[in-house]
């Protein structure tokens, strides 16, 4: 039977840490503050008002490490803080309006998503963590295009246009790096529970 059965129920990697509510407090916090960081790493693409961030990246491993509830919570909160003007959106701002913002909100829904698959077993292997990356993308462009439409007054052509296919390569690059970060992490983490 396929390691991503729906009755599978795997760890993901906070759960190997110890304390179970100051863990998850902690691990919920640590990965609004992540994705906030990686949010500031700004790269302005010519021809869309949407630039390239980390916060991407940093959102779908959110939800791949911490798991769906937790990943959840965490992109939750980042987002939440933001939106009462904490400035850790992309390039130090805050606030629920403009071009960006429904990417962000589009974060929580995929690091669920990107989570749920993980404790399945999404992040396992290469392939399976590649797969994984790739359905987390595809939900927060499901609504960052729309909010892009409604904000730019874009229709859905040029919305898809400025608000997805600048991104694709960039998509591709952050999926070939968590299709080789998560699995050697649980490699590693495999070896040293046969060492004990």
């Amino acid at each position: 039977m396929s390691s991503l059965s729906l009755t599978g129920r795997r760890q993901v990697l906070a759960d190997l840490v110890p304390g179970a509510l100051v863990r998850d407090l902690t691990l919920v916090a640590g990965g609004a503050v992540l994705t906030g960081a990686a949010a500031q790493l700004v790269i302005p693409l010519p021809g869309t008002p949407v630039p390239m961030t980390g916060q991407t990246f940093a959102a779908l491993l959110v939800g791949a490490t911490l798991g769906m509830r937790r990943g959840a919570a965490s992109l939750l909160l980042y987002l939440l803080v933001g939106a009462v003007g904490v400035p850790w959106f992309q390039g130090a701002t805050s606030g629920l309006s403009g071009a960006s913002a429904g990417y962000i909100v589009g974060f929580v829904f995929a690091g669920a998503l990107v989570g749920a698959l993980a404790r399945r077993g999404g992040d396992r292997t290469p392939l399976r963590m590649a797969g994984t990356m790739a359905l987390g993308n595809v939900v927060i462009y499901a609504f960052g295009v729309p909010w892009l439409m409604a904000a730019a007054h874009y229709d859905f052509a040029t919305a898809f246009g400025k608000g997805v296919v600048p991104f694709l390569i960039g998509d591709l690059l952050k999926i070939v790096v968590a299709a080789g970060v998560l699995p050697l992490a649980w490699a590693a983490v495999s070896r040293l529970r046969k060492q004990d």
